[in-house]
């Protein structure tokens, strides 16, 4: 299997059946150029233009399976951003026209 092949294969979580991405870069040990980990880069934001989310890097000893069509993992999702309980200025205006 080459680099390319295990980058276009999806990345799937066990646990909960998530589809977490693609890898899009692989971290190698420079001693004994092992596969360390995978990494999926975070999605952007506006197209990119205000950077991305964080990456997740999955280590090697918690890839299950490199299966023809994905990587089946045992890695933690990652947590959501916590969502402020206050409404947006747009939700505000819904509420204020009875919409």
């Amino acid at each position: 299997m080459t680099i390319r092949e295990l980058c276009e294969k999806e990345v799937v979580q066990l646990e909960q059946g998530v589809c977490l991405g693609r890898a899009d870069d692989l971290a190698f040990d420079p001693a004994t150029a092992r596969l360390q980990s995978l990494i999926l880069l975070g999605r952007p934001r506006l197209f990119g233009l205000l950077g991305r989310d964080d990456s997740l890097t999955i280590p090697w000893q918690e890839i299950e399976t490199i299966g023809t069509d994905a990587v089946l993992v045992h890695t933690a999702l990652p947590e959501a951003p916590p969502q402020p309980e206050q409404l947006k200025w747009w939700q505000k205006l819904r509420v204020k026209l009875g919409l």
